[in-house]
């Protein structure tokens, strides 16, 4: 069984920056891929980004290329979400996932655990 805590979300002003963590455990970090998804109320969940194992690919979604960075430290096991320039629309919960397989994905269903998300709001 895999853990994921996101930590991080918060309030902040139009171009402003936040930056979200993800605590994992319960299986070898290292040898998988990991993503972050997001919720906005109404809205379906969907994909933000995508690292491979080793950090050294990385997947966005085209809303958030250029503003948004994933990483990860494989010694913390623990994934990041820099997101930088942030839009109203950004607003969402905000979830950490990790893949039933080892490849990177951009499809929910191909995530089998979640964290339990994490508040991001953006003011105008």
């Amino acid at each position: 069984q895999v853990q994921l805590v996101e930590s991080g979300g918060g309030l902040v002003q139009a171009g402003g920056s936040l930056r979200l963590s993800c605590a994992a455990s319960g299986r070898t970090f290292s040898s998988y891929a990991m993503g972050w998804f997001r919720q906005a109320p109404g809205k379906e969940r969907e994909f933000v980004a995508a690292i491979n194992w080793s950090g050294g690919v990385t997947y966005y979604a085209n809303s958030v290329k250029g503003r948004f960075t994933i990483s990860r430290d494989n010694a913390k096991n623990t994934v990041y979400l820099q997101m930088n320039s942030l839009k109203p629309e950004d607003t969402a919960v905000y979830y950490c996932a990790a893949p039933r397989d080892r490849g990177a994905a951009i499809n929910a269903h191909d995530y089998e655990y979640w964290g339990q998300g994490t508040q991001v709001t953006v003011s105008s």
